[in-house]
């Protein structure tokens, strides 16, 4: 099997880096595995062809701007199915998305009648999506063109693929395989604590935990709000925000309106997060939409507690009353309350996870979610 990736990810692009290294697996599922990211000219320490690993090459597009990136992607593709004598019966083109990397998969595609595979990452479908850009706008309007050409899908979350079914698109529940990310749950587990929150803000009696890119459909003002609330009858609450981002600084400034500076604090963000976890009382995620939610699992695995949105994989992996609590989107006052209640010990959570997918049995399902898109 001959596999086409078109990515967005820039981290492909960076020798040693961890997606780098889960390209590398993936190659081991094909015969050859040829990836296009995304890049700008701008980009450091990035080579016009990477050879990954024995059978796994990356292709930047070293485009002018982003504005070039799907022209500049359907070039590089198209040299790459010729190079490579890409053949119907035994080749697929699979994409990140089913936005821009999916118009360029799709071009590629029908000019060679190759099959195609959709990633769909995100609940696209949410208004959340929707309201926050015209660009999403547009991307939704994109997506409902190509995922009724696709040959097969591939989505995070039963959240989205109902979303999916639900749609004007018709489309049968075998065209869409169902594929978390993976979560090295093991490996949380086992890592040692090398920071303790509580010993590192010894001025707090309860630690919110959030880990989170600084944007929009993030929407951590939600959980400022509702800390400056919750402050009122607990001060001796603390929310560490762990990230970067666009919003940051809005996002700083924010917090010094909403509640004393020294109840919220933000750290740079660490690829060491275990310990973060487990040494928080609660992990929050107040997202406005989500796909699935790593660091919702990622939070459980290391034995600390959720309270999240109504958001990808809540309901799924977090049970109301479980191992989290869910509030509706958007509601500063009811995550407050949820706070209080756990501070108060009114609601009693106790971290637990479904049983989890072992490397070996993701990457087995990888395949077979190719293989299940090659299948006509």
């Amino acid at each position: 099997m001959k596999v086409l990736m078109i990515s967005r990810d820039p981290g492909i692009v960076r020798e040693g880096s961890d997606v780098q290294k889960r390209m590398a697996e993936y190659g081991a599922l094909a015969d050859e595995l040829h990836i296009v990211v995304f890049t700008t000219r701008d980009l450091k320490d990035s080579h016009f062809k990477i050879h990954v690993s024995e059978n796994v090459w990356v292709y930047p597009t070293h485009s002018r701007n982003k504005w070039f990136y799907v022209h500049d992607a359907y070039v590089v593709a198209k040299s790459i199915m010729q190079a490579s004598s890409f053949k119907p019966q035994d080749s697929l083109i699979t994409v990140q998305d089913p936005f821009e990397t999916g118009v360029v998969g799709w071009l590629v595609a029908r000019r060679y009648h190759v099959s195609l595979q959709l990633q769909v990452h995100t609940d696209l479908f949410s208004p959340y999506f929707m309201r926050e850009s015209l660009l999403n706008r547009i991307r939704v309007f994109i997506a409902k063109f190509l995922i009724p050409r696709a040959s097969g899908i591939r989505v995070v979350s039963e959240r989205i693929k109902k979303s999916l079914i639900a749609s004007c698109f018709k489309i049968h529940a075998s065209r869409i395989a169902v594929l978390p990310i993976f979560v090295d749950v093991q490996k949380i587990k086992d890592a040692p604590v090398k920071i303790d929150l509580r010993t590192k803000y010894p001025q707090f009696d309860f630690v919110a935990l959030m880990a989170s890119r600084f944007t929009k459909e993030k929407n951590i003002p939600m959980a400022l709000a509702a800390m400056a609330e919750t402050v009122k009858k607990h001060p001796k609450a603390g929310l560490i925000i762990v990230g970067s981002g666009p919003e940051e600084a809005k996002l700083k400034l924010l917090a010094t309106r909403h509640s004393p500076l020294s109840n919220v604090i933000f750290e740079s963000w660490t690829d060491d997060l275990a310990s973060y976890y487990k040494t928080a009382d609660v992990f929050v995620l107040t997202s406005d939409y989500e796909g699935y939610g790593r660091t919702v699992i990622e939070a459980e695995a290391a034995g600390c507690p959720v309270i999240m949105t109504d958001v990808g994989i809540a309901g799924e992996a977090i049970k109301h009353g479980g191992n989290g609590l869910i509030v509706p989107i958007g509601d500063a006052q009811a995550l407050a309350d949820v706070m209080s209640s756990v501070i108060e010990k009114k609601a009693v959570l106790h971290a637990s996870l479904p049983e989890q997918l072992t490397k070996e049995a993701y990457l087995a399902a990888y395949r077979a979610s190719w293989e299940k898109t090659m299948i006509r």
